[in-house]
């Protein structure tokens, strides 16, 4: 089993910052990516950014040029927010898809004020 903690949401203006953390354990060794995911209120769920263990990246294209995915170890992600916008208010998940099925974080909340 993969457990996921997330950290770093919070409430900024538009136009702020936020970075948000995600630390992996367990059989972190199974892990075949890692993606951050977002749910607002009344909306699906939808994958925001993904990184693969070779590196390759890939974002919603709503996010492009302001989010940035990285992962510094096999056990932490993260993700850069900048320029954050009002319509990007939402609870923030972290993913993993692991050679024996898919985890999720518990989320944590990002609220860009206008």
């Amino acid at each position: 089993q993969v457990q996921l903690v997330e950290s770093g949401g919070g409430l900024v203006q538009a136009g702020g910052s936020l970075r948000l953390s995600c630390a992996a354990s367990g059989n972190i060794f199974s892990i075949n990516t890692m993606d951050w995911y977002r749910q607002a209120p009344g909306k699906q769920r939808e994958l925001v950014a993904q990184i693969s263990n070779g590196g390759s990246t890939t974002y919603h294209d709503s996010v492009k040029g302001r989010f940035t995915i990285s992962r510094d170890t096999p056990r932490t992600l993260y993700l850069q927010m900048n320029n954050l916008k009002p319509e990007d208010t939402a609870v923030y998940y972290c993913h993993a898809l692991t050679t024996r099925g898919d985890y999720w974080g518990q989320g944590t909340q990002v609220t860009a004020s206008s």
